[in-house]
Protein backbone atom coordinates (compact mmCIF):
# COMPACT_ATOMS: atom_id res chain seq x y z
CA UNK A 1 0.00 0.00 0.00
CA UNK A 2 1.23 3.45 -1.15
CA UNK A 3 0.13 6.44 0.75
CA UNK A 4 0.75 10.02 0.77
CA UNK A 5 0.98 12.14 3.64
CA UNK A 6 -0.06 15.85 2.61
CA UNK A 7 0.85 18.79 4.50
CA UNK A 8 -0.95 19.02 8.01
CA UNK A 9 -4.52 21.05 7.91
CA UNK A 10 -3.36 22.50 11.63
CA UNK A 11 -0.03 22.52 12.65
CA UNK A 12 -0.12 23.33 16.83
CA UNK A 13 1.47 21.13 18.83
CA UNK A 14 4.98 20.12 16.27
CA UNK A 15 4.65 16.42 15.80
CA UNK A 16 2.70 15.17 18.86
CA UNK A 17 -0.61 14.78 19.06
CA UNK A 18 -1.24 13.65 15.60
CA UNK A 19 -4.64 12.43 13.69
CA UNK A 20 -4.49 10.96 10.53
CA UNK A 21 -7.60 11.62 8.37
CA UNK A 22 -8.09 9.40 5.42
CA UNK A 23 -9.29 10.51 2.17
CA UNK A 24 -12.70 8.51 1.32
CA UNK A 25 -12.29 5.45 -1.21
CA UNK A 26 -14.43 2.60 -2.52
CA UNK A 27 -12.44 -0.88 -2.57
CA UNK A 28 -13.35 -4.56 -2.30
CA UNK A 29 -14.74 -6.17 1.82
CA UNK A 30 -11.24 -7.60 2.06
CA UNK A 31 -9.21 -4.32 1.48
CA UNK A 32 -11.05 -2.44 3.36
CA UNK A 33 -11.27 -4.56 6.90
CA UNK A 34 -7.22 -4.58 5.95
CA UNK A 35 -7.13 -0.53 5.90
CA UNK A 36 -8.73 -1.02 9.50
CA UNK A 37 -6.53 -2.88 10.95
CA UNK A 38 -3.48 -0.99 9.48
CA UNK A 39 -4.83 2.10 10.70
CA UNK A 40 -5.10 0.57 13.99
CA UNK A 41 -1.66 -0.88 14.03
CA UNK A 42 -0.49 2.46 13.23
CA UNK A 43 -2.19 3.86 16.24
CA UNK A 44 -0.75 1.17 18.70
CA UNK A 45 2.80 1.29 17.14
CA UNK A 46 3.45 4.90 16.92
CA UNK A 47 3.15 7.21 20.15
CA UNK A 48 2.94 10.94 18.26
CA UNK A 49 -0.76 9.17 16.48
CA UNK A 50 -3.69 9.18 19.02
CA UNK A 51 -6.46 8.81 16.55
CA UNK A 52 -7.52 8.37 12.80
CA UNK A 53 -10.81 8.25 11.00
CA UNK A 54 -12.25 7.04 7.71
CA UNK A 55 -14.82 7.25 5.41
CA UNK A 56 -15.18 4.53 2.95
CA UNK A 57 -17.92 2.63 0.54
CA UNK A 58 -17.54 -0.86 -0.69
CA UNK A 59 -16.70 -2.05 -4.29
CA UNK A 60 -20.33 -4.01 -5.03
CA UNK A 61 -22.27 -5.44 -2.43
CA UNK A 62 -20.87 -6.77 0.25
CA UNK A 63 -22.20 -8.52 3.75
CA UNK A 64 -19.68 -8.55 6.71
CA UNK A 65 -20.12 -11.13 9.09
CA UNK A 66 -19.32 -10.03 13.35
CA UNK A 67 -16.39 -11.75 14.50
CA UNK A 68 -17.92 -14.42 16.84
CA UNK A 69 -21.17 -14.75 13.90
CA UNK A 70 -20.06 -18.36 13.17
CA UNK A 71 -23.10 -19.73 11.33
CA UNK A 72 -23.22 -18.74 8.09
CA UNK A 73 -27.37 -19.65 7.03
CA UNK A 74 -27.47 -21.59 3.64
CA UNK A 75 -29.24 -19.12 2.02
CA UNK A 76 -26.29 -16.86 2.44
CA UNK A 77 -23.59 -18.89 1.11
CA UNK A 78 -26.34 -19.56 -2.04
CA UNK A 79 -26.30 -15.77 -2.89
CA UNK A 80 -22.99 -15.75 -2.40
CA UNK A 81 -22.40 -18.51 -4.90
CA UNK A 82 -24.27 -17.29 -6.90
CA UNK A 83 -22.44 -13.59 -7.14
CA UNK A 84 -25.39 -11.65 -5.86
CA UNK A 85 -23.36 -10.94 -2.46
CA UNK A 86 -19.89 -11.01 -0.81
CA UNK A 87 -18.82 -11.66 2.75
CA UNK A 88 -15.82 -10.75 4.67
CA UNK A 89 -15.68 -11.14 8.75
CA UNK A 90 -15.00 -8.30 10.44
CA UNK A 91 -12.62 -7.74 13.46
CA UNK A 92 -15.76 -6.37 15.52
CA UNK A 93 -18.53 -8.13 16.95
CA UNK A 94 -22.34 -8.20 16.64
CA UNK A 95 -24.30 -9.10 13.65
CA UNK A 96 -24.17 -9.22 10.20
CA UNK A 97 -24.08 -5.71 7.89
CA UNK A 98 -25.32 -5.07 4.53
CA UNK A 99 -22.87 -2.57 2.86
CA UNK A 100 -24.79 -1.50 -0.34
CA UNK A 101 -25.13 2.39 -1.28
CA UNK A 102 -23.84 3.42 2.81
CA UNK A 103 -20.90 5.25 4.30
CA UNK A 104 -18.65 3.31 6.79
CA UNK A 105 -16.53 5.04 8.78
CA UNK A 106 -13.40 3.59 10.86
CA UNK A 107 -11.88 5.24 13.98
CA UNK A 108 -9.04 4.41 15.62
CA UNK A 109 -7.54 5.02 18.75
CA UNK A 110 -5.64 4.96 21.96
CA UNK A 111 -7.16 3.75 25.38
CA UNK A 112 -6.18 7.04 27.20
CA UNK A 113 -8.43 8.96 24.69
CA UNK A 114 -11.22 6.69 25.56
CA UNK A 115 -13.52 9.15 27.88
CA UNK A 116 -13.04 11.71 24.54
CA UNK A 117 -13.89 8.54 21.90
CA UNK A 118 -16.46 6.75 23.74
CA UNK A 119 -19.27 5.61 21.88
CA UNK A 120 -21.24 7.93 23.47
CA UNK A 121 -19.01 10.73 22.49
CA UNK A 122 -19.02 9.61 18.74
CA UNK A 123 -22.80 8.98 18.76
CA UNK A 124 -23.47 12.52 20.08
CA UNK A 125 -21.04 13.82 16.91
CA UNK A 126 -23.21 11.77 14.77
CA UNK A 127 -26.06 12.82 16.37
CA UNK A 128 -25.47 16.80 15.95
CA UNK A 129 -24.13 16.33 12.63
CA UNK A 130 -27.12 14.65 11.34
CA UNK A 131 -29.45 16.94 13.10
CA UNK A 132 -27.17 19.79 11.10
CA UNK A 133 -28.53 18.08 7.77
CA UNK A 134 -32.52 17.78 8.94
CA UNK A 135 -31.96 13.38 10.36
CA UNK A 136 -33.19 13.10 13.70
CA UNK A 137 -31.37 10.18 15.42
CA UNK A 138 -31.77 8.80 19.27
CA UNK A 139 -30.05 5.96 21.03
CA UNK A 140 -31.61 2.39 20.65
CA UNK A 141 -33.50 1.55 23.82
CA UNK A 142 -31.88 -2.61 24.60
CA UNK A 143 -29.00 -2.31 26.91
CA UNK A 144 -27.96 -6.08 25.94
CA UNK A 145 -29.00 -8.49 23.19
CA UNK A 146 -28.00 -11.95 21.58
CA UNK A 147 -25.99 -11.50 18.50
CA UNK A 148 -28.92 -11.53 15.55
CA UNK A 149 -28.32 -13.10 12.33
CA UNK A 150 -29.07 -9.11 11.45
CA UNK A 151 -27.16 -6.29 13.28
CA UNK A 152 -29.71 -4.15 12.09
CA UNK A 153 -32.65 -6.41 13.55
CA UNK A 154 -32.61 -4.57 16.78
CA UNK A 155 -31.25 -1.46 18.32
CA UNK A 156 -28.92 -1.40 20.95
CA UNK A 157 -28.16 1.81 23.10
CA UNK A 158 -24.92 2.19 21.47
CA UNK A 159 -26.84 2.62 17.98
CA UNK A 160 -28.85 5.22 16.19
CA UNK A 161 -31.92 4.88 14.73
CA UNK A 162 -34.22 7.69 13.42
CA UNK A 163 -37.67 9.39 14.14
CA UNK A 164 -39.74 6.28 12.22
CA UNK A 165 -37.94 3.31 14.24
CA UNK A 166 -35.45 2.60 12.01
CA UNK A 167 -31.81 1.68 12.91
CA UNK A 168 -29.44 3.87 10.74
CA UNK A 169 -26.00 3.79 12.04
CA UNK A 170 -24.76 0.15 13.84
CA UNK A 171 -21.32 0.52 15.31
CA UNK A 172 -19.02 -2.24 16.86
CA UNK A 173 -15.72 -2.06 18.45
CA UNK A 174 -12.68 -4.37 18.62
CA UNK A 175 -10.01 -3.73 20.99
CA UNK A 176 -6.12 -4.42 20.50
CA UNK A 177 -2.88 -3.36 22.79
CA UNK A 178 -4.60 -0.84 24.62
CA UNK A 179 -6.01 0.90 21.49
CA UNK A 180 -9.48 1.02 20.06
CA UNK A 181 -11.33 0.34 16.30
CA UNK A 182 -14.99 1.39 16.09
CA UNK A 183 -16.35 1.68 12.71
CA UNK A 184 -19.98 1.95 11.96
CA UNK A 185 -22.35 1.14 8.93
CA UNK A 186 -24.34 4.65 8.00
CA UNK A 187 -27.24 3.35 6.23
CA UNK A 188 -28.13 5.82 3.59
CA UNK A 189 -29.81 4.41 0.61
CA UNK A 190 -29.74 0.31 1.07
CA UNK A 191 -30.88 -2.21 -1.56
CA UNK A 192 -34.04 -3.09 -0.45
CA UNK A 193 -33.99 -6.43 -2.89
CA UNK A 194 -31.22 -7.87 -1.40
CA UNK A 195 -32.32 -6.64 2.10
CA UNK A 196 -34.81 -9.02 2.28
CA UNK A 197 -33.02 -11.65 -0.09
CA UNK A 198 -30.69 -11.53 3.33
CA UNK A 199 -32.81 -10.94 6.20
CA UNK A 200 -36.28 -11.52 5.65
CA UNK A 201 -37.08 -8.10 6.79
CA UNK A 202 -37.68 -4.43 5.06
CA UNK A 203 -34.58 -2.30 4.95
CA UNK A 204 -34.29 1.34 6.30
CA UNK A 205 -35.86 3.33 3.60
CA UNK A 206 -33.38 5.87 1.92
CA UNK A 207 -32.76 9.10 3.30
CA UNK A 208 -34.39 11.88 1.94
CA UNK A 209 -31.46 14.34 2.87
CA UNK A 210 -31.10 15.86 -1.36
CA UNK A 211 -27.78 15.11 -0.35
CA UNK A 212 -24.94 12.84 -2.06
CA UNK A 213 -22.95 10.44 0.45
CA UNK A 214 -20.16 12.35 -0.58
CA UNK A 215 -21.34 15.31 0.56
CA UNK A 216 -22.73 13.96 3.89
CA UNK A 217 -19.08 12.60 4.30
CA UNK A 218 -17.55 16.02 3.98
CA UNK A 219 -20.48 17.41 6.15
CA UNK A 220 -18.87 14.69 9.04
CA UNK A 221 -15.52 15.22 8.56
CA UNK A 222 -15.93 18.83 8.96
CA UNK A 223 -18.02 18.46 12.50
CA UNK A 224 -15.47 16.10 13.58
CA UNK A 225 -12.71 18.16 13.25
CA UNK A 226 -14.68 21.49 14.88
CA UNK A 227 -13.52 22.59 18.09
CA UNK A 228 -9.79 20.63 18.17
CA UNK A 229 -7.59 22.85 18.30
CA UNK A 230 -5.09 20.82 20.34
CA UNK A 231 -4.48 18.19 17.65
CA UNK A 232 -2.63 18.19 14.41
CA UNK A 233 -4.33 17.02 11.67
CA UNK A 234 -3.06 15.23 8.89
CA UNK A 235 -4.65 14.74 5.62
CA UNK A 236 -3.62 10.92 4.01
CA UNK A 237 -4.47 9.73 0.72
CA UNK A 238 -4.27 5.98 -0.61
CA UNK A 239 -3.11 5.44 -3.84
CA UNK A 240 -5.17 2.31 -4.61
CA UNK A 241 -3.51 0.94 -7.50
CA UNK A 242 -0.51 0.07 -5.41
CA UNK A 243 -2.37 -1.20 -2.82
CA UNK A 244 -0.75 -4.76 -0.77
CA UNK A 245 -3.29 -6.89 1.63
CA UNK A 246 -2.74 -9.84 3.14
CA UNK A 247 -6.49 -10.62 4.32
CA UNK A 248 -7.58 -14.14 5.16
CA UNK A 249 -11.00 -15.13 3.53
CA UNK A 250 -14.20 -15.31 6.04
Amino acid sequence: MKIIINKPTKLILGIENQALIFSTNNLPGFDQMALDLNSLDQTISNPEIILTLRFYYWTGDWLSIGYHQKEIPLHWKNLLSNGEINIVRRPSGGGAVLHSGGITYALTFKKTYYKFLSYEMVNNWLIKSFRELGLNLQYGNLRKSSIRTNCFGTSLISDLVDQNGFKRIGSAQFRKKGAFLQHGEIQTNPSRDLWFKLFKEEAPPKLNLKLTNDEIVQHLRNSFLKNKSNINFRNIAIDNKNRKFNVKNY
